[in-house]
C-alpha cells in the first residue's frame, strides 16, 4: 500500500508553501522537517472510506496550520483521490501560564507545561475550592503505589520535565504536583501559604484524586514538605524519596521578626534573574550560560503571576519549615538520592539523614550536583522504578 501526500502549510499572515512528501508507507507516518515543535493532526477521509484514519505528526512552529491537502491512496486495483479538510489538534499551551513561558526553548518543559491543568481542591482556610495546578498521570496502574513528585523551593512541577516521561515509559502511575504558594495554582483570592496550609492542601489534593498510598518525593526544601506530610499523614505515603534534601534547616523564623515591606524587598531579590542564575551555576554541575537562562526562566516562570509575592512573604513570615524532630518519625521505607558533588547542601547531611530515618537506604550518584532529577534524570528515574517495585536499589 502506497501513500502520496501534498501539503499546505499556512501561517496567520497567509500562505507560505507546500511540501510533498512521497512516498509514504503507512497510515501512522511522522514527517520531518527542521521546524519544531510538532504539532498533532487528525485527518478523517471524508470519501469512500469514511472509517480511515490517518494520524500525522507534522512540525510546525507556532501560528502555523496546515488547512487542507491532497492525497493519493493505492489500495489494490484501486486509485482514488481525495481533497480533504482536517481538524488541528494543537497540544497547545494552557492559557492560565504567564505569557513568558514563550521565552522557553527547552522542549522536555514545553511539553510538560502543555499538560499542566488546574484542578480543584477544597479546603478549610478558603470559601472556595483552589484551582491548583498539577500534572496528571497518563496512565493509572495498580502495579506499584503511584508516585507523586513535589519540587524544591519557589519551584514548580516543571522541575520534573526530564524524569516524568522515563517513569511514564517504565509504567508508573506518576502525579506532579504543585506545592500551594508555588507553581501555577490560582491563588487570585490570596489564600494562607504556610506550613500548615501546604499541608492540608497536599492531603486534600491526595484524598481528591490520587486517592492510593503514594510514592511521595521530595526534592531540597520538597524533601521537609514530604518529611512533614509524611509523619502527619502517614495513611497517605507508603514511601518516600528524598533528594538532596533540605531538611536541616531551622526555618526561615528571624523573617517573621522583619517589617513587610522588607519582606518584600526580599522576595523581589528570590525573583531577579542574577540570583537565579547565580543559583544555578551552584546547583547544576558544568552548566552553560545558554542552558542557565533556559532553565533560569523555567524556575522563575510561576513568579510573575500577580500573586507570587504576596504567597512567598505569607510564607516566609510563618517561619517555614522545622522538620529536625520529625525525621526519626518517619516510619517509611525511604530511599535518600544526593548528588555527590552538590554545591548547596553538604553530604555529610545525606550521611546524617540517613542514620536518623528508621529505615533508609542512601543512594549517591557521581558527577552531580545538587539537582539529580535535572542533572542526572536517567539515573534519578532508574533508582525511583527499582526502588517502586522492589523497596531496593
Amino acid at each position: 500500500m502506497s501513500f502520496s501526500l501534498h501539503v499546505h502549510f499556512f501561517h496567520r499572515q497567509g500562505h507560505v508553501g507546500a511540501k510533498h512528501i512521497s512516498p509514504m508507507p503507512k497510515f501512522l507516518s511522522i514527517i520531518t522537517t527542521p521546524i519544531k515543535p510538532p504539532l498533532r493532526f487528525l485527518i478523517h477521509f471524508t470519501s469512500l472510506y469514511p472509517h480511515l484514519t490517518m494520524v500525522l505528526a507534522l512540525a510546525a512552529p507556532n501560528g502555523w496550520y496546515c488547512s487542507n491537502a491532497h492525497i493519493n491512496l493505492g489500495i489494490k486495483d484501486y486509485r482514488l483521490r481525495a481533497r480533504m479538510r482536517f481538524g488541528v489538534f494543537c497540544e497547545s499551551l494552557p492559557s492560565f501560564l504567564p505569557k513568558e513561558v514563550e521565552k522557553i526553548k527547552d522542549p522536555f518543559a514545553i511539553k510538560l507545561a502543555r499538560r499542566i491543568e488546574r484542578v480543584p481542591v477544597q479546603v478549610t482556610f478558603s470559601d472556595t475550592p483552589i484551582m491548583s495546578s498539577c500534572v496528571r498521570p497518563l496512565r493509572h496502574g495498580q502495579s506499584t503505589d503511584p508516585i507523586v513528585l513535589l519540587h524544591g523551593f519557589d519551584g514548580s512541577c516543571l522541575e520534573w520535565r526530564f524524569v516524568m516521561p522515563l517513569l511514564e515509559e517504565a509504567g508508573l502511575e506518576s502525579w506532579a504536583v504543585d506545592i500551594l504558594g508555588w507553581g501555577f495554582s490560582d491563588l487570585e483570592g490570596r489564600p494562607s501559604c504556610n506550613v500548615a496550609s501546604k499541608r492540608s492542601h497536599l492531603y486534600q489534593l491526595w484524598k481528591s484524586y490520587v486517592k492510593r498510598p503514594m510514592i511521595l518525593i521530595g526534592p531540597s526544601l520538597g524533601a521537609a514538605v514530604a518529611i512533614d506530610f509524611s509523619v502527619n499523614y502517614p495513611e497517605a505515603v507508603s514511601k518516600l524519596i528524598l533528594i538532596d534534601a533540605s531538611v536541616y534547616a531551622e526555618g526561615t523564623e528571624n523573617m517573621a521578626k522583619l517589617p513587610r515591606i522588607v519582606a518584600y524587598a526580599g522576595a523581589a531579590l528570590l525573583k531577579s534573574m542574577p540570583l537565579r542564575l547565580y543559583v544555578n551555576t551552584l546547583g547544576l554541575k558544568g552548566i552553560s550560560f545558554g542552558t542557565n537562562l533556559d532553565c533560569m526562566n523555567i524556575g522563575r516562570l510561576h513568579c510573575h503571576f500577580p500573586w507570587w509575592e504576596d504567597a512567598t512573604v505569607d510564607f516566609m513570615r510563618s517561619g517555614g519549615y522545622n522538620v529536625i524532630s520529625l525525621i526519626k518519625q518517619v516510619s517509611q521505607k525511604t530511599l535518600v538520592i544526593w548528588g555527590e558533588e552538590d554545591k548547596i547542601i553538604s553530604y555529610k547531611f545525606a550521611m546524617w539523614l540517613h542514620c536518623e530515618m528508621q529505615d533508609a537506604k542512601l543512594r549517591q550518584i557521581p558527577d552531580c550536583g545538587h539537582i539529580p532529577h535535572i542533572e542526572k534524570p536517567k539515573a534519578v528515574a532508574d533508582l525511583i522504578v527499582k526502588f517502586a517495585r522492589t523497596s531496593s536499589c
